[in-house]
């Protein structure tokens, strides 16, 4: 369809009008193939296509590399700062409520001029557009990007995540109220060089300006603050969570989904455990004595997929069984896959990836022209330093599996990535293999949301850092108080939902990588959920963390008090426990803090101060007593 046809047809924003009529040329891309087309003009003698731009007071100015590999397009930053998210991203171009940084604050001027000037840069550029649909039809909201023609693979990987929609295929009435421009050299001109993303919230649109080419803050988590935005105003939440229906080898089925800061372990939930060359499963290597633990599981559970970061809980969904009821809210997967470092440690993605059934987008792989790109190949930041956040964009439509429909919720998981914890160097990284949790406490961890330790998939400043309500709170763009008191309405609209507390990379003294959620899922799964009884489980030591088993047994293998009492263990001991647990205790003082304002409901404020209290296990479970322990019926 061809731009006058396409500004007749449908109800665009005048200023997206004036861009698509006035700039030399524009594509209105119809489908992915298009993109994959558009991503790989201008190709050189070596292969390559060269995303870049001419700076003023720079010269050009190379950003991304991009080539075409026999399993689909390969990207990648000469900017190793490009090569992963910025938490500090994004900045609010409007004057509505927000508790985040505004372009005001935070550059001493108004948007307006920025947003002028942007306007005036794309007129003359060379562009690409197409409409598609922010979260699912129906549940979401109509949206069009408008992007340099020369950043095609940007373009690309945002549709892949996000969808494109065929001109004609767009319904009559079809009318952006989310438009994205793209415009990469500000970020040189006025930005110090910084990944930034403006979010403009105008009374009856969501402008969303992203001034790099990195597809996490703009085309994934920029499109998440829309969807975000708009469940604020209509009451519902775009949760940040992997999610899949469980089945046992006895045809059990489970539902559960799994919470977590960025680096928190939600790809990894869907992924069957690593295996050992012998077959068994590395519990986890001591990291001062040495010693390993494994476990034998001939035969795991069958994973259905339903989402891997975004979850739509929109109300429409909900079936009154007491359930949380999601879906997914993206076309494709933005994996990470930083832990495979070589061949054979995930054979089920490995195989996706090598052969797959339609072309991928791979991001700080070290690719070559016309070659296959391999996931274990990581582009190195520095001479022996691999890129920590190495990214394929997958269709969910290749995921063996999958499962397109709603998902029932049984147990909600949240995940932490903890340090080592030993008597010489005590921290926070005293969480057992699992632990349950009240509704009021699980309610609290996801308002404080910490990041944890050495995050893989942001720009880290190390020590425990917090993401906020309900870990999305980096892609918010509203007020922490109106999340927090919607996170705590749909826990109490979800009686029947159970909530487990999970730990990756350490427990205590013991390096332990992914696998203890790898073992709870499928603990829970042959178990028939998360259903104890006060015999079965014992109070934390902290009560931060709820109740604990002392033990397990899997496949009728136990696995014993240390994986589950760290303070047990002989490198960790009591005193150390200890200290870890006054560091968690002062980071929750230290973030909770913010919640403490007239808006938030009678009952959080209850649950907070409860905590600030230093209350116990029993308080928590008394301020919303149901489906604490015990059956969920």
């Amino acid at each position: 369809m061809n731009v006058s046809k396409f500004v007749e047809k449908f109800k665009l924003p005048q200023i997206a009008v004036d861009l698509l009529t006035e700039a030399p040329s524009v594509q209105i891309a119809e489908n992915v193939d298009q993109l994959l087309t558009l991503a790989l003009r201008d190709v050189g003698e070596d292969g390559y296509h060269r995303v870049s731009y001419d700076i003023p007071g720079k010269g050009l100015v190379e950003e991304v590399n991009v080539c075409r590999v026999k399993n689909g397009i390969s990207a990648n930053y000469l900017d190793p700062y490009m090569r992963r998210r910025d938490p500090d991203c994004m900045v609010i171009g409007d004057d509505a409520p927000t508790d985040k940084p505004t372009f005001l604050n935070r550059y001493g001027k108004e948007f307006s001029s920025l947003r002028s000037d942007t306007f005036a840069w794309l007129k003359k550029q060379e562009l690409a557009c197409f409409g598609f649909t922010a979260g699912m039809p129906g549940k979401g909201t109509d949206a069009l990007v408008i992007a340099p023609a020369n950043a095609g693979f940007f373009a690309l990987g945002l549709a892949m995540l996000q969808g494109i929609s065929h001109p004609d295929e767009l319904p009559p009435d079809f009318a952006p109220k989310a438009v994205i421009y793209v415009a990469p050299p500000f970020r040189h001109t006025h930005l110090e060089g910084k990944q930034v993303v403006v979010h403009n919230r105008l009374p009856d649109m969501h402008e969303l300006f992203s001034y790099n080419l990195y597809p996490g803050p703009s085309a994934k988590k920029g499109i998440y603050g829309v969807l975000l935005n708009l469940g604020e105003k209509e009451e519902w939440i775009t949760m940040h969570c992997s999610a899949a229906q469980i089945v046992t080898p006895y045809e059990n089925r489970i539902g559960i989904s799994h919470e977590g800061a960025s680096g928190g372990g939600k790809s990894e939930m869907l992924e069957l455990p690593h295996r050992q060359e012998d077959g068994t499963l590395l519990l986890g290597k001591n990291s001062v004595t040495g010693e390993s633990r494994t476990l034998s599981m001939p035969q795991c559970c069958h994973i259905r997929p339903v989402t891997d970061d975004m979850a739509l809980c929109h109300p429409s969904l909900n079936k009154g069984n007491g359930k949380l009821t999601l879906m997914d809210a993206e076309d494709s997967w933005f994996v990470r896959v930083n832990h495979i470092n070589q061949y054979g440690v995930d054979p089920h993605l490995e195989k996706m990836t090598i052969h797959p059934d339609r072309p991928l987008l791979f991001l700080n792989i070290d690719a070559k022209p016309d070659a296959t790109a391999l996931i274990w190949d990581h582009i190195e930041d520095e001479p022996g330093t691999p890129c920590p956040n190495p990214r394929v964009i997958i269709p969910c439509e290749s995921v063996p599996n999958i499962h397109r429909g709603t998902l029932d919720v049984d147990i909600r998981s949240f995940g932490v990535r903890c340090p080592p914890c030993t008597r010489e160097n005590p921290s926070y990284g005293i969480m057992g293999m699992f632990h349950l949790l009240p509704p009021s406490l699980a309610w609290l961890w996801r308002l404080v949301a910490p990041r944890g330790h050495a995050n893989p998939s942001i720009v880290d400043t190390g020590g425990m850092s917090s993401e906020g309500v309900g870990s999305y709170w980096p892609f918010a763009t509203g007020r922490r108080v109106d999340q927090a008191n919607l996170i705590l309405k749909q826990i109490l609209e979800t009686p029947k939902v159970k909530y487990i507390l999970v730990p990756n990379q350490h427990i205590g003294a013991w390096d332990v990588s992914f696998m203890p959620q790898w073992i709870t899922r499928e603990y829970m799964a042959r178990r028939g959920g998360a259903h104890f009884d006060q015999s079965q489980v014992s109070p934390c030591r902290c009560p931060l963390l709820g109740w604990s088993p002392s033990s397990i047994v899997v496949e009728g293998r136990p696995i014993g008090s240390w994986f589950f009492n760290v303070d047990k263990q002989p490198e960790v001991g009591q005193e150390a426990y200890d200290e870890g647990a006054k560091i968690l205790q002062a980071f929750f003082a230290r973030e909770l803090k913010q919640f403490q304002v007239k808006d938030l409901l009678p009952l959080g404020q209850d649950i907070i101060h409860c905590c600030l209290d230093g209350g116990s296990i029993e308080q928590y479970a008394d301020l919303i007593p149901h489906a604490t322990l015990g059956d969920a019926d």
